[in-house]
């Protein structure tokens, strides 16, 4: 295990050792044995500093924003070049707000450990709609048929958008090692991306076998993200735009959003 990675489990395990990490759970070590991507940051876009980003969502050119923390939760819309928030639904204060994706015209949004997950009209945000379900609530994605969540397990959750009954259940795992923590998501191009939480890594996903197909490696956007502003905390939030093939990445309380493509093997690449 390398001298960086050692340093990344010894502040997990403080964590949890205070209480900070989920007691049933391990810290994640991530020892790649999938291939590690190589990718290039385009652009560089202003994101607030404030925001405990837990979703994140492009759609027909509009960003969207799903916030955590108890009293301070929200679903946004946010302009991309600017980073300010043009409209915004505040949950109530006994919601810890998670995972957001769209799908058809509805936009739907989980939470911590209420159990409960928010149905609300793309073009209005009125809520128009709520599920209950039986385990955390951390990432929401779709392949564009079924809901695919995450719950900090190893395991993804493919649920009706209707019902959200479980359809399927998919096991993560690079080799023979399942993957836990398994956090915030996008489905980009019939794979699934991942964040790894307490990591900087995400998984890419084979959604058929759960076989991480290869990773990307971060750790070089969250240490320009620290130079910007140290009050950061942890990698989080993924969004795919069509329009451009690239996707945007951010995390907790970043003050900046970035947005990278995949890349070849080169020397221009992190």
């Amino acid at each position: 295990m390398s001298a960086r990675r050692s340093v990344v489990v010894l502040t997990l395990v403080l964590l949890g050792a205070i209480g900070l990490l989920p007691a049933a759970a391990q810290p994640p070590v991530i020892d790649p044995v999938a291939p590690v991507r190589s990718y290039e940051v385009v652009a560089e876009h202003p994101h607030d500093a404030s925001a405990f980003t837990q979703g994140l969502i492009f759609s027909d050119g509009r960003l969207y924003e799903g916030t955590g923390l108890y009293g301070s939760s929200e679903l946004r819309l946010v302009d991309l070049e600017s980073g300010n928030v043009l409209e915004s639904h505040a949950l109530d204060q006994q919601y810890f707000g998670e995972g957001i994706t769209i799908l058809g015209d509805r936009i739907y949004q989980i939470t911590w450990r209420s159990g409960v997950a928010f149905v609300y009209d793309l073009a209005s945000f009125e809520q128009v709609g709520m599920f209950s379900y039986q385990t955390d609530g951390w990432g929401l994605t779709t392949d564009g048929v079924s809901l695919i969540m995450s719950d900090g397990s190893d395991q993804l959750f493919f649920r009706d958008p209707d019902t959200f009954e479980v359809i399927r259940q998919l096991s993560v795992h690079d080799g023979n090692e399942p993957i836990v923590y398994l956090n915030e998501l996008e489905y980009i191009d019939g794979v699934i991306w991942a964040n790894v939480w307490q990591t900087n890594y995400v998984a890419r996903i084979d959604p058929e076998t759960g076989r991480v197909i290869d990773w990307l490696d971060l750790s070089a956007l969250t240490q320009r993200a620290a130079e910007l502003d140290g009050g950061i905390d942890v990698l989080n939030g993924i969004a795919w735009n069509p329009e451009t093939e690239t996707v945007l990445v951010t995390g907790k309380r970043w003050p900046v959003l970035f947005e990278i493509r995949l890349a070849g093997e080169d020397e221009n690449s992190i």
